[in-house]
């Protein structure tokens, strides 16, 4: 069970233990006080008088006695059914305050449960008429207070309205907490300094536990008022990796800490009094781990531990693979407010087998998953038509679902038979009904399917290892169902041979390439844009108005009752996950989809070349020389540099062959550069304006280059001369693309132009025309452009931040997206182009699904990155600072710096088997880079 996992697996299923006393015998809401050291006297003053040793605890809404023996049940004593409290002994209307020798306590009331008899988890026994129980304290000094703070806490627990019963609670709280202070002499040094002290809450399920929370330079510490179930809890700020601000109550008050990676189970929650106090430790934390809070997919190098992390940042490690579906459902639930701890907001699983009837389970076949495309409450449509009908009819505000897909009461209508004392915590002291138990896999997905008010979904226990919460373990009596059955382990499906088995083929549908392919579809309804507004209706996904992050304003509700009672229900009804994204969800990049698309963009030329079985392709060789060569980018050393410029660089241009490199400048010259003499072979100048770019059309005859007067020059390499110029822009052009005989110009005048281009019929002859076939236009300038493999995508880049994914086949915008804060220096499609990324003057490394125009992940270094190489996973960027940064995009972090230029690097070059890249910076040199394996 997640929420119990951190404890060893003995410690859970173990039915005998010394400790019988939990937080789960208190009433929801209800804090345990203080306990002593006492002996129930039975039978007091006659023969058959008998102690019975143990402890009593004073909690805020009751009395309980827990015996040492553990035969003898546990005694709870709700305070709003006392008649009478006092000293022992005492007649008449002082009786409560008169001294007396006896250290006894006296309660009259009229209901008593006995529980955990024998020490087994049963439902309560209740016993109702007038009685009196006698406890005796080992210090019989202290009566007199416990006397007083029960009288104080009977009075709360009697007050008419349930508002002014938990104000007057809360009051008696704060005062305690007021009185006391954390220990310093906890501290696990001498030396630690102490930063920070403040009240809150430690948050369990159902349960939470007031106290101490204190932060020094070196741990993070809560202290419980009542000290149990232990005197401190302590966690090292060296070894917090994960921390997010949570939602409890509907508040923003929880801080949620992790010392794990990937865990369901945080190490410890806490719940404030005061916002300030919970984002004064928020920061302090991420200030120690040295990250800030700004950054997204937030990770700078190895040595920093990650503090909290966006859902973008997750998805793309998701689509590439390095995420499962299991592992990726995980991080959205934790960062959408959903934690194991808070049974209101617990992580929440889809359905995805819709075959609990057939002997085999088919995880090839369609029919065998459920339609993630909707809500539960909507794959039935007999039962949708009648939901939609009574929804029309329906005044302001309208929902189609009475209850939600996930609540406390479903969760551990799941979880009863490895957590029963939750369930009978939350149906006070009862477990449900035995035909309404969870008896049977089959028919618990029946009744989604049919049931009139059941919608629930899973949670990640179905697809986890542990078999517990399917197996009646602990031997629980859960009832006898009206076929005279008793209730015991779940009935699996008849394709589950075992528990192990049913979960195991379990998690192989959730990692099927079906539910792959479409759990982007689950994710828009539950965390994405179909989870409200008119995306949500159209999606038959409108829920009660309670249910969502602002549905109600808690502070604005001044009547303390009305205010009680709408938190109540708020959370016995459950929570809507808080909104992760507001556009369409990417979808997985499955191998069956990569299959469809160019393996690279290095050379379109050499893609769907014919390959007999079994003979592996020039391609294939290529390929594995790329990822080999990606796989080590982090080796590559300056080979030789060359200062052959009188201004920065701005654009390189290679042979096929490697021989010559060609180079532009903002010193207004195209210069060509001979790779084998290491000699400059040639300096043109075609005006006194700087040139931005440059390219080499295919068969190595013509040079092209873009230039700051507006134009575009074609040079002769063969013939030593201009071949022609193209007057195509109002303002400076600031880069050229070529694919298939067509020329792609962007520029200063906001536009980026497509022109066709016939290769002259004769070498060195001019041009006589070029078409222009599409004007692409922005509204500010652009600095930068792109094109996809096959040539039908082009992404620009323009002066204020925004980045344009066009559609080149109808000239149409498919996604603009505001990227950055500055200038866009440079984008790039990913080989299978399914993604986009671009590096802006912010700083920022972003990365865009090309389907869904999201962004889906953003890393930051401390200064503009100018110029970039990637392969859809690494990034070798090159710097304001002259450095090149390796990145590791799927793991968030800056993998290497590499030393460079001693000025911006402007412009970079790889060849197609990315072994050997040459850059270009403001220093006016061209570097020559090789990977030495």
């Amino acid at each position: 069970m997640a929420f119990i996992r951190k404890k060893p697996r003995e410690q859970q299923l173990q039915l005998y233990s010394k400790e019988r006393f939990s937080l789960l015998l208190l009433n929801l809401e209800e804090y345990y006080f203080e306990q002593h050291t006492a002996s129930h006297i039975q039978h007091k003053g006659s023969q058959n008088e008998r102690k019975i040793r143990g402890s009593l605890k004073i909690c805020s809404k009751s009395v309980i006695f827990e015996p040492d023996a553990i035969s003898q049940p546990i005694i709870k004593i709700p305070l709003r059914d006392c008649i009478k409290i006092g000293k022992h002994g005492e007649n008449g209307a002082n009786r409560h305050f008169a001294k007396a020798v006896s250290g006894g306590i006296s309660l009259i009331f009229s209901q008593v449960y006995f529980i955990k008899e024998h020490n087994i988890v049963a439902p309560y026994k209740i016993e109702r008429g007038t009685m009196e129980y006698v406890f005796e304290l080992d210090v019989s000094g202290k009566v007199e207070g416990v006397v007083e703070t029960l009288l104080q806490l009977h009075r709360a627990s009697c007050l008419d309205k349930l508002g002014d019963q938990t104000a007057m609670i809360t009051a008696i709280l704060q005062s305690r907490l007021a009185r006391t202070s954390f220990d310093k002499n906890r501290f696990q040094s001498v030396s630690e300094k102490l930063h920070m002290e403040c009240k809150a809450e430690m948050v369990t399920p159902l349960v939470t536990n007031p106290g101490h929370v204190c932060i020094t330079d070196t741990n993070l510490y809560f202290q419980p008022l009542n000290g149990y179930p232990k005197p401190m809890v302590q966690i090292t700020l060296h070894d917090i990796r994960r921390i997010y601000k949570r939602r409890h109550g509907l508040m923003p008050l929880g801080l949620e800490v992790f010392c794990t990676e990937d865990d369901l189970c945080s190490d410890v929650y806490l719940k404030f009094y005061e916002r300030q106090d919970r984002d004064d430790l928020y920061f302090y934390i991420a200030t120690y781990l040295g990250l800030g809070l700004t950054l997204h997919f937030i990770c700078s190098c190895e040595e920093h531990h990650v503090v909290e992390r966006t859902a973008e940042g997750y998805t793309l490690q998701w689509q590439r693979g390095l995420l499962s579906n299991y592992q990726y459902l995980l991080h959205l639930n934790t960062l959408a407010d959903r934690s194991c701890n808070d049974l209101s907001q617990y992580p929440v699983f889809p359905w995805v087998v819709g075959d609990y009837s057939s002997s085999e389970l088919d995880l090839s076949n369609p029919g065998t998953f459920r339609d993630l495309s909707k809500p539960v409450g909507a794959l039935n449509k007999e039962r949708l038509e009648r939901l939609l009908a009574r929804y029309q009819e329906m005044p302001e505000p309208k929902f189609m679902y009475g209850s939600h897909y996930s609540s406390p009461g479903y969760v551990l209508f799941y979880l009863v038979r490895i957590a029963p004392e939750y369930m009978l915590c939350l149906q006070n002291g009862r477990f449900d009904n035995a035909d309404r138990m969870f008896n049977s896999i089959a028919e618990t997905w029946k009744n989604c399917l049919d049931g009139a008010t059941d919608f629930k979904e899973l949670i990640p226990e179905f697809y986890g290892d542990d078999v517990s919460f399917l197996v009646n373990s602990l031997k629980l009596d859960l009832g006898k169902r009206q076929g005279g059955q008793m209730v015991d382990d779940v009935e699996l499906p008849p394709w589950a041979r075992s528990p192990e088995d049913f979960l195991q083929k379990s998690r192989d549908a959730l990692e099927s390439d079906y539910v792959s392919e479409h759990l982007h579809e689950w994710i828009d309804l539950v965390f994405g844009y179909k989870q409200k507004g008119r995306d949500a209706v159209g999606a038959h996904n409108v829920f009660h108005p309670l249910t969502y992050e602002g549905g109600v304003d808690l502070n604005s509700i001044e009547d303390p009752d009305e205010k009680v009672a709408m938190l109540t229900q708020i959370l016995e009804f459950g929570q809507t996950p808080k909104q992760l994204f507001v556009t369409p969800h990417p979808r997985r990049i499955t191998p069956k989809f990569k299959s469809l698309s160019q393996p690279s963009s290095y050379n379109a030329s050499t893609a769907d070349s014919p390959v007999s079985p079994g003979e592996e392709s020039f391609e294939d060789l290529t390929e594995e020389s790329r990822t080999l060569a990606w796989s080590n980018i982090t080796r590559l050393q300056l080979h030789e540099q060359h200062k052959i410029h009188k201004e920065a660089v701005t654009g390189i241009a290679v042979s096929h062959s490697g021989s010559s490199v060609f180079t532009t400048s903002q010193d207004s010259t195209l210069k060509m550069f001979s790779k084998e003499s290491k000699m400059l072979q040639r300096s043109i100048s075609f005006s006194n304006m700087a040139l931005s770019s440059c390219l080499l059309l295919p068969g190595d005859a013509t040079v092209v280059s873009s230039s700051w007067d507006n134009n575009v020059y074609f040079y002769s390499i063969a013939f030593g001369r201009r071949q022609d110029t193209l007057m195509g822009h109002d303002d400076a052009v600031s880069k050229i693309c070529w694919r298939d005989n067509r020329l792609y110009s962007a520029s200063w005048d906001s536009t980026v132009k497509v022109w066709s281009g016939v290769p002259a019929e004769t070498p060195g002859s001019r041009r006589h025309q070029f078409d222009l076939l599409a004007e692409l236009e922005h509204d500010v300038s652009v600095d930068t452009i792109s094109l996809s493999a096959a040539s039908t995508l082009l992404v620009s880049g323009t002066k204020e931040g925004t980045v344009t994914i066009w559609d080149l086949t109808a000239a149409t915008i498919l996604h603009q997206i505001p990227c950055h804060s500055g200038t866009v220096c440079d984008t790039a499609f990913s080989p299978d182009s399914r993604h986009v990324l671009s590096a802006g003057e912010d700083g920022c490394l972003n990365v865009v699904d090309v389907q869904t125009g999201m962004l889906i992940s953003s890393m930051t270094s401390d200064e503009p990155q100018r110029c970039f190489l990637w392969d859809g996973n690494s990034v070798l960027s090159g710097s304001q600072s002259g450095e090149l940064l390796v990145w590791d995009l799927l793991g968030g972090k800056i993998r290497e710096r590499i030393q460079g230029h001693t000025g911006a690097v402007t412009c970079m070059w790889m060849n197609e088997q990315c072994s050997s890249v040459i850059t270009g910076g403001e220093d006016r040199q061209i570097m020559f880079w090789k990977l030495q394996y």
